[in-house]
């Protein structure tokens, strides 16, 4: 059975494609694989004004919500694809799952706005909805930062970047399968980027293109606020939950950026999804590892404690 799992994740997982030339086509590609109908769902499209700058945002209420409680979303699609309308599903889902409200942030992408572009929108979205918490009539300790993928990233960041401005600080953020630092070939510290980065969905390959299209600046590729394993701080972090799935190239960054956070002594729990892939907390249907995955998340939100 093991046997024939690994060679349907082998057919499945992308073609060796240069995402590079390709990603305007792979986000249209996306709009239909994933589309969803407004009518649907309880939400409200709104705009969140820095500035000069309007930054979409997509609200999701759930519908039997007693304590105001909100999560900040950050959506994955490697910093190049993926938008409000894509992740749509998935949000509408995270509300009901984990009865918050989710705040999806349209942030700018790359390669047409490269970093540090769209995490600066991740930044004042987190910062104006915690500092006019009115907004949403909730408590600032009542908001929650999450994202997959390029989305955990950015959350990560958004966090340090927040201590580092002192202008606010999230008290939780959830991390999923994020991308932690900014080497992904072969030469790469983490043995699950040459266990993983071939046979299972996403390659090694097309994260690091996906980060060469990010990160643009070789100046900029030291940044920990790119790839927040550069960090040389790291205390004074959110309370933190980061979820890793097995057969992923990002599980042992993503691990590592927790160990770390833990031994600067933050408050930090790390769970691995047995025999999961990258890209798992996005699927339409209700699988084995998504309904593990908010039981995880919900007992991290609701203060349980949970082995890990």
């Amino acid at each position: 059975m093991k046997r024939f799992r690994k060679r349907l994740l082998k057919a499945l997982s992308y073609p060796d494609v240069n995402i590079k030339r390709t990603y305007k086509i792979y986000r249209k590609v996306q709009k239909v694989v994933h589309p969803y109908f407004k009518p649907l769902y309880n939400l409200l499209d709104h705009k969140i004004i820095v500035a000069s700058r309007e930054i979409p945002v997509r609200i999701f209420r759930p519908e039997n919500q007693k304590i105001p409680r909100v999560l900040i979303f950050f959506h994955g699609g490697g910093w190049v694809t993926g938008d409000i309308d894509s992740y749509t599903n998935v949000c509408a889902k995270m509300a009901d799952q984990t009865n918050h409200t989710v705040i999806s942030v349209d942030y700018l992408l790359a390669p047409e706005n490269p970093f540090p572009a769209g995490i600066e929108e991740c930044y004042h979205v987190a910062r104006e909805l915690s500092l006019r918490h009115d907004l949403l009539q909730c408590s600032p300790k009542d908001i929650t930062l999450i994202g997959d993928s390029a989305g955990g990233n950015l959350a990560a960041a958004v966090s340090l970047m927040a201590r580092d401005r002192g202008e606010f600080l999230p008290p939780r953020q959830i991390l999923i399968y994020p991308a932690t630092y900014i080497d992904h070939s072969p030469s790469s510290p983490f043995p699950s980027i040459r266990e993983n980065g071939t046979d299972y969905i996403l390659t090694a390959k097309r994260i690091q293109d996906y980060m060469d299209l990010y990160v643009q600046r070789e100046e900029d590729r030291n940044n920990p606020y790119a790839a927040p394993l550069l960090a040389k701080d790291l205390s004074n972090q959110p309370q933190t939950l980061i979820i890793t799935a097995e057969f992923d190239p990002l599980r042992d960054e993503g691990e590592a950026y927790g160990i770390r956070l833990r031994e600067s002594g933050n408050d930090v729990m790390i769970y691995r999804m047995k025999d999961a892939v990258h890209g798992f907390f996005s699927l339409a249907w209700n699988t084995e590892h998504l309904i593990t995955c908010y039981k995880v998340i919900n007992s991290f939100l609701d203060g349980s404690t949970l082995s890990t």
